[in-house]
Formats: structure tokens, sequence, C-alpha cells
């Protein structure tokens, strides 16, 4: 999933292995949509990460329900 291509963009200094900035560079990559992309995933992945985190006691609960009684739809399934 990308940004929006309209979202405002800062000037921002970065440092990066300058092996990988000329390996990039020769591949004819973006740097900055490069960078945005990571970015992109990791704060996605970081507020997974906290949801989880934040909804672990409900997750398990229901689970635990589950186990116990099973799917409200057990006895209807066909497959």
């Amino acid at each position: 999933m990308r940004m929006a291509t309209r979202a405002k963009k800062v000037a921002t200094n970065l440092s990066l292995r300058a092996d990988l900035v000329a390996e990039a560079k020769a591949l004819d990559l973006n740097l900055s949509e490069v960078v945005d992309e990571a970015i992109q995933n990791a704060v996605r992945k970081a507020r997974e990460a906290a949801w989880l985190a934040d909804n672990s006691e409900a997750i398990d609960q229901y689970n635990e329900f589950v186990a116990t009684h099973g799917l409200f739809s057990d006895g209807r399934r066909r497959f």
C-alpha cells in the first residue's frame, strides 16, 4: 500500500550506508520513495504490534471462549 502521492513532504537528513546508496543509485532507485515505503512499513508493523498488545487480553478471552464453546456457525458449515 502506497502513501497518497499528495502527502506533504519534508526535507530530512538521513545517514545511510554508502554502499547501499551507491547500489540503489546504480539500479536507478528513487531513494525518497524507497525510504518512504520502508518507513510506512515500519509504522504499519509498529501499529499492528501495539494493537495486538493492547487487545491481547480480549483476543485470549475470545480464543478461550471458542475453544470451550465452539463457533456459532459450527453446525451450519457445509465444508
